[in-house]
């Protein structure tokens, strides 16, 4: 029997498909690693208007993040609607999409059982923290052999800093019978420059961690695709 696939490309052909289908008809035909972003996204809007097909308004979104696809997934439903032919119902359809790819980032990430360099540690944190667009403070908790036990935000803050209060983090840390922690925030601009106050909590943290006998394995600081960290440029004395 004859599928739908061999069908559409041995009697309609997708040159003469409408152009709003044709992205549908190009991954099922070539496969998914053959369609533009704008073409995936094409498959997400659905419809295009009487002025701008599917593709187009693809396009359009694109731009709207600079082709950018880490910006895109920073972009909001009502920043999304202001494009001409993008209403909330395909604004949501996505961000929805986008979200569930940094899900799958972030279960990757969970692969990593044991923390041995700061590239495993950002790795724990970048899926939750690298789109973000205002600042978040999270702690991952060790054992003694530096295995995973769990993570925990700490607080949230505003697009130029957040609290990270001390007495909260060590609760925490003693709550979950950790041996050891691993600080992190993002920095939603981008730098991954630590402030001066970045390395005078991460020296408080540091110091109380010795008397509670939690030692603090580093501190990651997230910008785009890339990160600092405090134990590689020697600023976690032990």
């Amino acid at each position: 029997m004859e599928t739908k696939a061999a069908y559409i490309e041995n009697h309609v052909g997708i040159k003469q498909l409408a152009e709003d289908d044709r992205p549908r008809e190009k991954l099922v035909l070539r496969g998914r690693q053959f369609l533009s972003n704008a073409e995936l996204l094409a498959i997400l809007i659905g419809t295009g208007t009487t002025d701008n097909s599917a593709v187009d308004l693809g396009k359009r979104v694109l731009q709207l993040a600079n082709n950018n696809l880490n910006k895109l997934g920073k972009l909001s439903v009502s920043e999304l609607k202001t494009i001409k032919g993008i209403g909330e119902a395909k604004a949501i359809a996505m961000i929805a999409a986008l979200e569930l790819g940094r899900r799958r980032k972030e279960e990757a990430a969970q692969e990593v059982v044991k923390i041995t360099c700061s590239l495993e540690a950002y790795i724990q944190f970048e899926p939750i923290l690298e789109d973000l667009p205002h600042e978040e403070f999270w702690i991952l908790f060790l054992g003694r052999n530096n295995a995973v036990m769990g993570k925990r935000n700490i607080s949230i803050g505003g697009v130029s800093g957040t609290v990270a209060d001390p007495k909260i983090i060590f609760k925490h840390a003693i709550d979950a019978m950790a041996s050891g922690i691993v600080l992190c925030h993002n920095h939603p601009s981008g730098s991954c420059t630590p402030s001066a106050q970045d390395i005078q909590l991460t020296r408080k943290l540091v110091d109380a961690g010795r008397f509670l006998d939690i030692y603090v394995s580093d501190h990651i600081i997230i910008g785009h695709k890339k990160y600092y960290s405090f134990a590689d440029n020697g600023l976690i004395y032990r």
